[in-house]
């Protein structure tokens, strides 16, 4: 999940800061169909289709079980799933951060910044997207919850040994301590996550 928002989050707030700047165009109208193509198909479809292009026809990366840790060799592995789940993410932030950014285009102090001379490049990022990122920030916050039931259906699809493959194999076997546990973790995880969101806002 956290490769997933690692690979999502900057993603999604540069196609939508983009988009907001270059509104009405071309490159504005192809990256919200792209949003719509991310938000519209579900996770298992894209999990599949890289599984099959990415993993097994072109044999670019990994695409079942776990090499080892992330640090010690384990990385290519981890690719085809995080991007399986932050491909269904890169959307909504898009979306969210290209209204945004829009909004506070139009505001006084964006025109200040403007008058005053700084280049557009500062005054997009330092200013413009800057006083956006609270409704995205809470975005991504309540996105979170989606993530990590996502998480179960793209460790299923790629044998990825993690909590929510754990969570499947339990439920399926009936063995209600370890179902119970993992459920717990995967909320507490979740609280965690929204408190961070609350610190953010700051």
């Amino acid at each position: 999940m956290v490769g997933a928002m690692l690979l999502a989050v900057p993603i999604g707030l540069a196609l939508g800061t983009l988009a907001a700047v270059r509104r009405g165009s071309l490159l504005d109208r192809f990256i919200m169909a792209i949003s719509v193509a991310g938000v519209s198909m579900p996770v298992f479809f894209i999990g599949l289709l890289l599984i099959q292009f990415v993993g097994f026809r072109w044999d670019l990366l990994p695409f079942t079980g776990r090499t080892g840790p992330v640090w010690a060799g384990g990385l290519p592995s981890l690719v085809l799933p995080a991007l399986t789940l932050g491909s269904v993410l890169i959307g909504p932030i898009a979306r969210i951060t290209r209204t945004a950014v829009l909004e506070v285009l139009g505001a006084d102090f964006v025109r200040t910044a403007r008058a005053k001379g700084l280049p557009e490049s500062v005054v997009i990022v330092h200013h413009a997207l800057r006083n956006a990122l609270i409704p995205v920030v809470t975005l991504i916050g309540l996105q979170i919850g989606f993530l990590l039931g996502g998480a179960v259906v793209t460790e299923t699809i790629f044998s990825w040994p993690g909590v929510g493959r754990l969570a499947v194999g339990a439920i399926l076997s009936s063995d209600m301590p370890v179902a119970q546990g993992t459920i717990i973790v995967l909320s507490l995880g979740f609280i965690v996550i929204t408190r961070v969101v609350d610190v953010l806002y700051a």
